[in-house]
């Protein structure tokens, strides 16, 4: 898949790197720039929603809004993203082509080293028409895969859904930082996926 991005430094072209392959729909937006835009977006998103990478960089993720998008739920993740907390609703959004589709989007901050709010990662799953408590069949399966981790694993996943990074991982739970890293690979073997950004989903779905 194509990695698509621009005025990203070099932390940002690492998470990038982590959701290019990732068969969720995902983006990443700046914080720090006015309306925090989106700066990289992968080829799920585009397949999802329809739209070209030059249609979707510099945008806000609300374009996908439309007339029928639930404004309680779009407060509730301006106001997920105001508090820095990962957030997860399932809204309906609008494809390129003017299609509604429900979708569970999740909006996740990631943080620099010294604490400081550095990006947000954006990922959406498409929910099957007429499917009866989407959210609470993801969240039981996301609970069962969370279930085979062992409690220190389970702490570890916590802080990185939390948008932490294996230094401040490493302060807050007093471990090495090596031995965070050791955890957080045995925790990807062990759900099956290769980047962060498809673990950190999983978890705000299992609600650690």
């Amino acid at each position: 898949m194509r990695l698509t991005c621009y005025d990203m430094d070099e932390d940002g072209v690492a998470l990038m790197s982590a959701i290019v392959n990732s068969p969720i729909a995902s983006v990443i937006s700046n914080p720090r720039l006015p309306d925090n835009p989106i700066i990289g977006v992968n080829k799920a998103f585009c397949d999802l929603t329809g739209y070209g990478t030059d249609e979707i960089l510099g945008r806000n993720c609300r374009f996908l809004a439309g007339p029928a998008t639930e404004p309680w739920l779009t407060d509730r993740i301006r106001q997920g993203t105001l508090n820095r907390k990962p957030t997860l609703v399932e809204i309906l959004n609008y494809k390129r082509c003017g299609t509604p589709f429900r979708n569970a989007v999740l909006v996740a901050p990631i943080f620099l080293p010294n604490g400081e709010l550095e990006y947000f990662l954006g990922s959406q799953v498409e929910l099957d028409e007429g499917a009866t408590g989407p959210l609470s069949c993801r969240h039981q399966r996301a609970r069962e895969i969370v279930g085979t981790l062992s409690p220190r694993q389970r702490e570890v996943l916590q802080q990185i859904s939390a948008g932490y990074r294996s230094k401040q991982i490493s302060f807050n739970l007093g471990l090495s930082e090596k031995t965070v890293k050791m955890h957080r690979s045995l925790i990807l073997e062990k759900i099956g996926t290769h980047n962060v950004a498809d673990a950190i989903r999983l978890a705000v779905e299992a609600g650690l």
